[in-house]
């Protein structure tokens, strides 16, 4: 049997639910308003790591002798350790007066599952992580804002897989997490110590004068407002993949479309050609957005250290839409362009401020992501995808060597696609997580081809 083909059954040894330990007394956080954004999805993650030695990335030779029951009591003694300063990890959703989500810090604790697979690390199909990756390495969240997963592999590996609301953090906020339990794993400091101070609520700013900008009611809409979906359109159920982009080939890319544009930009108007070739019968237009971490463009609000550590999201998903027959008529030079158009408004200080007073101006009634609704009378059914930067991936290491691979992962969505690439720093590679219909694999996939399915072999020696 080919390398990565292999089917395989995880067994479930124990669940356990780590608390703290040092308990907070029982309070209420409140969402911000970029929290309200969000819709009530999981998101996974997952580190893989080769059997421990002496040799595996660790200065200390004794983690040849490291057997998987110590590397979950490491585990464990550490995630109690860690929710003490990340304690909102450790409670639930709860729902306040007015019917908003928020998060009561109870010190329910975290769901610690151990398992075994009979798979070697080489023989997992992470190309098609719907085999091997879904419901498998990466658990299902039954409670709680955050659930573990530690897997044992035949071959002395081990699969840690996450998963958790997003609502309570973005990626930004999670990568410091996972980088604060290894520290402590680790015997070292926690290196960024988080905030959960909600000055990203729009109550504590003062609210502009000036009208809202147009861009809001653009690209954002309250749930009550927007029309119900056409449910006479049916749409192929997406699938996960995993990618990765050799260094050349995204140099390649932003030759050609100039080097006055960043390699994320370019990369989301290569995409989003592959989008229009991808489109089936019905679908008219393509509508291409990006998830924007606003951390950047409001330190001057609050302060450059204060949103480098601030736990939760901030984040905005501007989007463009063109016609099918435009976007493939058009030079790859002329689609980077058009990125830059719709994306670079939602790249500024006054645009992240004036989206917490228009998310304010709206509660307490839901607010979406034109985006991720669909189907909208605005555009002819359009195919519409969001690329989300996986850049400041963290390199994971729990005192048993670091992580071979990383990937993020979501379980099986809706109609909208999406798409992170995550650099490799030490290669320039890019590892590509993607959710998107079989129709978009196909075209991601017609040669000639920048997107090479990934296997064990890119990382195992």
């Amino acid at each position: 049997m080919a390398s990565g083909s292999k089917k395989y059954e995880v067994m479930i040894r124990s669940i356990e639910t780590v608390v703290p330990v040092v308990l907070v007394q029982e309070h209420i956080l409140p969402l911000s308003n970029f929290d309200l954004l969000l819709p009530p999805i999981d998101v996974g993650v997952f580190f893989c790591f080769q059997k421990p030695t002496a040799t595996t990335g660790t200065e200390d030779a004794s983690v040849a002798f490291t057997t998987f029951p110590t590397m979950v009591a490491a585990l464990k003694e550490a995630l109690s350790k860690v929710l003490v300063v990340y304690y909102p990890l450790a409670g639930e959703m709860a729902t306040n007066s007015v019917g908003e989500p928020q998060i009561l810090c109870n010190n329910r604790g975290v769901d610690l599952i151990v398992a075994y697979a009979d798979v070697e690390l080489r023989e997992l199909n992470l190309y098609n992580p719907d085999d091997s990756v879904e419901a498998k390495l990466v658990p299902k969240k039954l409670n709680g804002i955050l659930c573990i997963q530690v897997t044992e592999l035949r071959c002395g590996g081990v699969v840690v897989g996450c998963t958790f609301d997003h609502r309570a953090a973005d990626a930004y906020s999670f990568n410091m997490f996972m980088s604060a339990l290894a520290n402590i794993a680790f015997n070292k400091p926690i290196n960024q110590m988080p905030s959960f101070c909600r000055f990203l609520h729009s109550s504590q700013i003062t609210l502009s004068s000036n009208s809202p900008d147009p861009i809001f009611n653009r690209i954002f809409t309250p749930v009550s407002l927007q029309p119900p979906p056409n449910q006479l359109i049916s749409f192929a159920a997406p699938v996960n993949r995993i990618y990765y982009i050799s260094a050349p080939d995204i140099a390649r890319l932003q030759e050609i479309a100039g080097h006055s544009h960043s390699k994320f930009v370019c990369f989301t108007a290569y995409f989003w050609k592959i989008l229009a070739r991808s489109a089936c019968l019905g679908e008219k237009s393509c509508s291409m957005g990006v998830v924007v971490n606003g951390r950047t463009f409001m330190k001057n609000v609050h302060g450059q250290n204060f949103m480098e550590n601030y736990f939760g999201n901030v984040l905005s998903m501007p989007f463009g839409n063109l016609q099918v027959e435009s976007l493939l008529s058009m030079e790859f030079a002329e689609v980077a362009e058009e990125v830059e158009k719709w994306l670079s408004p939602a790249t500024t200080e006054d645009h992240f401020v004036g989206l917490l007073d228009w998310v304010e101006a709206h509660r307490p009634v839901p607010i979406a992501a034109k985006i991720y609704l669909g189907d909208s009378k605005e555009y002819d059914n359009p195919i519409s995808c969001v690329v989300s930067s996986g850049r400041g991936f963290p390199e994971i290491d729990f005192g048993w060597g670091k992580a071979a691979f990383g990937s993020y992962h979501c379980s099986r969505g809706g109609k909208v696609g999406y798409v992170m690439p995550i650099p490799q720093e030490t290669t320039g590679d890019w590892v590509v997580y993607a959710q998107v219909a079989p129709s978009i694999v196909a075209a991601m996939e017609e040669e000639p081809s920048i997107f090479r399915p990934l296997t064990t072999e890119y990382f195992c020696q």
